[in-house]
């Protein structure tokens, strides 16, 4: 069976227009010589108003705005482009400037119907991402691979094999569907060494643009990999800034470890509660799929330094506390268990949601309550009237914070939880909820979100992580 690797490029992997892309060229040009290989690229980078920003985030304001009767500049969004489109061949610069001004043009129409309908919703939001940043940076990113000189090509839209249902905003991937219609996607990757993908961007059967909710570019490599993991021996391949360390690097300077292995469950928690290794929604996805592909977190400039997640880790060794992370701006709903079961079920089936835990329970009056962690506090705020809607009398507390201890085998370790939680309130932190049970891997410790609470209990926490010892 023929090697094949999907690797994705997120927009700090491309740099500020671009700038990185000599890395992802020979980063490219190493994965090739073993395998086939499809990237999957993630809008540019670029500065905005002397701020580093997502060309998403640009797209996303100026659709606001156009929604708002504002008229509509739409020349920063070429400004990343016209950047790239300098380092390829000339010879090639002028197909590619074509190309850039076509997709423009689309992103242009899509804006002047927001202006004229004043709304930037569902398909109109969706059109204007797609040919504005994913779907036009893989044809550009095309273009750098042939002058280069890799044998490559671009999956144009019409062909896209990411097929997803109608929830066009936070579409959800339909395997099945997407199955039908792989033969010209994989004829395409059987005469070329290389091909290039937009990430977060679907379409529906009728061929209507869907996005996946942010991070969704990481769930367009999973779905790819379950589309052809029957065909190739297939893995996937996230290039980063660094592999996965036992903590975010910006919060925690001392005593960093590099992780050279997870497994799927430790890796979706930790994407869960905070840590940007990948969408834990891609590995829910992997799973639901019954299918398993090894997911390779690679350090782009070191790529010697990798971290492998598996589903069960043929690594055992190591300190069985691997991550300590944390999550601000989370909320709690208090809930009576009968009417959260009702919205459980509601949750999985209507919309399809699941960045949430259930914290232990509680009995108040004979009646049972169920306290649920809501992992995105704007998410509760905009959904008030439909959660309520199960339970008028529940009630919903905002700014909540939670660092979470992370490792399948963390009954190794003694103590591990009142030492972490007594370092927590020598800090003068006050823990609000604790939640610790051996079978999920993780102990939750819910505190106040103020100030810089969270950051200075996940640096609490970890220095306490090389002192403690296990068995």
């Amino acid at each position: 069976m023929e090697n094949l690797v999907i690797s994705k490029f997120g927009g700090s992997a491309v740099g500020v227009d671009g700038i990185l892309i000599p890395t992802i060229i020979k980063r490219i040009n190493e994965l090739k010589k073993n395998s086939k290989v499809i990237t999957v690229f993630s809008a540019p980078l670029t500065v905005y108003n002397e701020k580093q920003r997502s060309l998403t985030d640009i797209a996303l304001e100026i659709g606001r705005r156009a929604e708002r009767g504002e008229k509509p500049d739409t020349e920063i969004l070429r400004k990343p482009y016209q950047k790239i489109v300098q380092t390829i061949d000339r010879t090639l610069q002028e197909d590619c400037n074509k190309t850039i001004d076509l997709f423009l043009e689309k992103a242009r129409t899509v804006l002047s119907e927001t202006l004229q309908k004043r709304e930037f919703a569902n398909e109109t939001r969706a059109r204007l991402l797609a040919y504005s940043g994913e779907i036009l940076m893989s044809h550009v990113m095309n273009h750098v691979l042939k002058s280069s000189g890799i044998k490559s090509e671009v999956i144009p839209f019409d062909i896209w094999p990411i097929i997803t249902d109608n929830n066009l905003e936070s579409a959800n991937f339909l395997a099945s569907e997407s199955s039908e219609r792989m033969e010209e996607v994989e004829e395409l990757l059987e005469k070329n060494d290389v091909l290039s993908i937009g990430g977060f961007i679907g379409k529906t059967v009728d061929g209507i643009e869907t996005t996946y909710e942010r991070g969704g570019s990481d769930r367009t490599a999973a779905d790819l990999g379950i589309l052809f993991n029957k065909k190739y021996n297939t893995r996937i391949d996230f290039e980063k800034d660094s592999a996965v360390l036992s903590a975010d690097p910006r919060l925690v300077k001392e005593e960093l470890e590099s992780i050279t292995s997870l497994s799927y469950n430790e890796a979706r928690i930790a994407g869960m509660f905070g840590m940007k290794i990948l969408d834990p929604i891609a590995i829910k996805e992997i799973v639901e799929n019954g299918v398993e592909i090894p997911i390779i977190i690679t350090d782009m400039g070191k790529p010697e330094n990798i971290t492998t997640i598996e589903r069960k880790p043929s690594e055992k060794n190591g300190h069985p506390l691997k991550i300590v992370t944390g999550k601000k701006n989370c909320s709690i709903v208090r809930i009576e268990k009968d009417a959260s079961e009702r919205l459980f079920h509601s949750l999985d089936r209507d919309k399809r949601y699941s960045e949430f835990v259930v914290l232990s329970p509680f009995t108040k009056d004979d009646i049972e309550f169920t306290r649920i962690l809501f992992l995105d506090g704007d998410y509760v705020k905009r959904n008030e009237r439909y959660i309520l809607g199960f339970d008028s009398l529940a009630s919903i507390t905002y700014n909540r914070g939670v660092i979470t201890l992370i490792g399948d085998e963390m009954w190794r370790v003694q103590q591990v939880a009142s030492k972490a939680s007594s370092r927590i309130g020598e800090a003068g932190l006050n823990i609000l909820n604790m939640d610790a049970q051996e079978e999920t891997s993780r102990i939750i410790i819910v505190i106040e979100d103020s100030g810089d609470s969270i950051e200075k209990a996940i640096r609490t926490v970890h220095a306490e992580r090389s002192k403690i010892k296990f068995v």
